[in-house]
């Protein structure tokens, strides 16, 4: 089984939010809702040793998704490829997957009444392109690929990183399997 995900290098990122706008800008989401969003980690530290990173946060596209389970319709469903998508048809609009998602990722449109997130630009992998996100990002950032593929493009990354910088966001029985590489040289990976 394979598992599509983002790797994205926290050592390059710049903050500049080119991805997301390139997000927004090609799946048309609408002002007030985020589908990808970039914090600013930090500063923390004392002067002259004070640290700080960006962390982009997206859909962890998590093995075992509880926004999967949640869903009273079947609208949040993953796809072959392990990418967490969502039937707008059969959305009812209950927001429970929004709930249940522990990284708040999920955002409700409220013209078309439905939940929305990131789907790896599912559109652009149909014609063989990245996500927008990825090419889109001047510090060539973000990767996309089979994380169970050990010759793909996101597991050649993070075995080029070394497993000591190498960052998940906090699993809770979910499993998530979006990657971030870290290097202790940048800053210290927060939990």
């Amino acid at each position: 089984m394979s598992q599509r995900t983002m790797v994205v290098d926290l050592d390059r990122c710049i903050g500049c939010k080119s991805c997301e706008v390139a997000c927004k800008q090609e799946n048309g989401v609408i002002l007030g809702c985020t589908w990808n969003k970039v914090l600013t980690v930090g500063p923390t530290g004392t002067y002259p040793k004070v640290e700080m990173y960006f962390l982009p946060t997206m859909c962890q596209e998590c093995k075992d998704a509880a926004c999967v389970k949640v869903c009273p319709t079947g609208a949040s469903y993953k796809s072959e490829d392990g990418v967490i998508l969502i039937d707008k048809e059969k959305c009812i609009g209950c927001r429970y997957c929004m709930m249940a998602c522990p990284y708040g990722v999920r955002t409700f449109n409220e013209e078309t009444k439905v939940v929305e997130k990131c789907t790896l630009c599912d559109q652009l992998k149909a014609v063989g392109e990245n996500p927008a996100c990825v090419k889109n990002c001047p510090a060539k950032c973000r990767f996309v690929g089979d994380i169970d593929d050990p010759s793909s493009d996101v597991s050649q990354v993070i075995q080029k990183a070394g497993s000591d910088s190498v960052h998940v966001l906090p699993d809770v029985g979910n499993r998530p399997s979006a990657r971030y590489i870290l290097h202790s040289k940048t800053a210290t990976w927060k939990e």
